[in-house]
């Protein structure tokens, strides 16, 4: 069962530190940090043989954690939370941001090109249904969703908004 509270506790720990446990990807960090997120609130890893399968993070020390590519890359998550799993990591797109609810996860597209560049995690909606997120690469803590006050922002990003279903 996703623990939305323990999702966006761990959010709020770790928007502007590193957990040790996890390799930080520097400026590409976004992904790694909602898989991180997910993880802390419960939803299980899809370990695979290969790094473009499943959703997983392995830490093996000195310095040779393997992962997937849908845990670090954001294209790759985006990829995997549109296909439909009876179990793990489940996700299904909303139309507006006001539908989100805390620990899901909004995806961007800065260029509109259907290549997905970064991905947020929803930790406070107000009482408007004002929706703001957490995320990290360029650490952000309580930022509105729609990030038109980033230098990455074009009149041509899009967004995905994904509730994260429970998982079973």
């Amino acid at each position: 069962m996703y623990n939305r509270q323990r999702a966006v506790q761990y959010a709020e720990m770790y928007w502007n530190n590193r957990n040790p446990n996890f390799r930080y990807f520097g400026e590409d960090n976004c992904t790694n940090f909602v898989s991180q997120v997910l993880f802390a609130g419960g939803i299980p890893m899809e370990y695979a043989d290969s790094p473009g399968k499943g959703w997983w993070y392995r830490r093996q020390g000195g310095g040779k954690d393997q992962w997937s590519y849908s845990w670090t890359v954001a294209h790759a998550l985006y990829q995997y939370l549109l296909k439909k799993r009876s179990h793990g990591l489940r996700a299904v797109v909303y139309d507006r941001p006001e539908q989100l609810q805390l620990g899901d996860l909004i995806s961007y597209d800065w260029e509109g090109d259907g290549r997905w560049n970064h991905f947020t995690v929803v930790t406070y909606v107000d009482k408007q249904r004002n929706v703001y997120v957490h995320a990290n690469s360029t650490n952000s803590r309580y930022r509105f969703w729609n990030y038109h006050d980033s230098p990455a922002y074009t009149e041509n990003t899009r967004y995905t908004f994904f509730h994260i279903v429970s998982s079973s």
